[in-house]
């Protein structure tokens, strides 16, 4: 258990960088600084040396080598790869456990969802940015991470809860008071929910992973940029738009996708819906936060109720910073990073609002 917990929180901390970096990668322009998959121009690094060079621009002549992109690019993959090698190992640990322990089924649905990101990951290049693929590969990445974080917290509640021996204060005077002397401490505290806590913490879910499908389809499709005012979008309230193709899943295969293919309306359109769906995150969100903080009885609930609220606070006062300051990167990336800390908390609140005993 000791091993599969310190393990799980290396993967745990490596998962969260990789959604970033991953962020940071198609937010720079960097998704196809590596035409080709899993290599970067046939090799396992990016080429640098004059015969690489030439190798190849004779392969990828549309293509040329942009080392800075190229690398970035790399990295993704490397720290990708190192994250998949540690939920293997977990999932390794958890299948040979025979007490029970461990979470197998969780570890074994984390290498599921992983075999099915390593194909969008590759679908990503292979099908030059295609916005669909491109967004699943993003949901699937903060679907591993959310999972992850789940084995996390199952192992930190079994250690907390776990009943430790009591010590005697004196010897025992009869075989009676021997044997209470070595029965179990009581363990730690029951902790009881507010009252209705399983439907909101379930709401807040299905909000929010809505809301992150508009993020990413925001980011996917270059619209980021298309509201460069706030409140108002193009100096106006009420900007033309186009939802039916703003919401076309589908453009065909073979397509370049790379800087988006969607007209001035339609990226406006996508914008504006992920705006209304912050709005709506938010009154959501904190309202199922104050109830919480409200309603608490214990000091779990009291934190879990506190830290949805900074991080629903935090992940707007960025969003709104991100237009203001004229969208630099790494406020950008800090926007994904902040759906990602806003995510892993409402997991959190989900995953005590429904245990057996919360």
């Amino acid at each position: 258990m000791n091993w599969f917990h310190r393990i799980n929180s290396v993967a745990l901390l490596l998962c969260f960088i990789v959604v970033v970096f991953g962020a940071f990668v198609r937010l720079s322009n960097a998704g196809l600084g590596c035409p080709d998959w899993p290599g970067c121009y046939g090799h396992l690094a990016v080429p640098d040396a004059p015969h690489e060079l030439t190798s190849a621009e004779q392969s990828f002549p549309q293509r040329p080598v942009e080392a800075q992109k190229a690398w970035k690019e790399m990295i993704h993959r490397y720290l990708a790869g190192s994250v998949g090698t540690l939920i293997a190992l977990m999932a390794f640990l958890a299948a040979r456990d025979r007490d029970g322990y461990l979470p197998r089924r969780l570890a074994f649905a984390t290498v599921g969802v992983v075999i099915v990101q390593i194909v969008f990951g590759a679908l990503t290049v292979t099908m030059r940015v295609n916005p669909l693929i491109v967004t699943t590969h993003l949901l699937l990445g903060l679907i591993t991470l959310s999972l992850v974080w789940l084995m996390w917290l199952r192992g930190c509640a079994a250690a907390n809860s776990a009943p430790a021996p009591a010590t005697p204060l004196r010897e025992p005077r009869n075989e009676r008071e021997a044997w209470t002397a070595m029965a179990p401490a009581a363990a730690t505290p029951i902790t009881t929910a507010p009252m209705g806590a399983r439907f909101l913490a379930a709401f807040a879910l299905a909000v929010l992973a809505v809301q992150i499908f508009l993020g990413g389809w925001t980011s996917t499709n270059y619209a980021a940029v298309a509201c460069p005012d706030f409140p108002t979008c193009q100096g106006s309230y009420l900007p033309r738009t186009d939802i039916a193709t703003a919401f076309t899943l589908w453009h065909g295969a073979g397509v370049n996708y790379e800087f988006g293919i969607l007209d001035s309306a339609g990226r406006a359109t996508i914008h504006l819906m992920h705006r209304y769906g912050a709005g709506v995150v938010a009154i959501t969100l904190g309202a199922i936060a104050l109830y919480v903080l409200l309603r608490a009885k214990d000091s779990l609930w009291r934190r879990l109720g506190t830290a949805l609220l900074a991080a629903l606070l935090l992940q707007l006062c960025i969003g709104v910073g991100v237009v203001e300051m004229r969208f630099p990167l790494w406020l950008a990336d800090a926007h994904n990073a902040g759906a990602a800390v806003l995510l892993l908390t409402v997991i959190a609140l989900n995953f005590f609002a429904w245990r057996k005993h919360a």
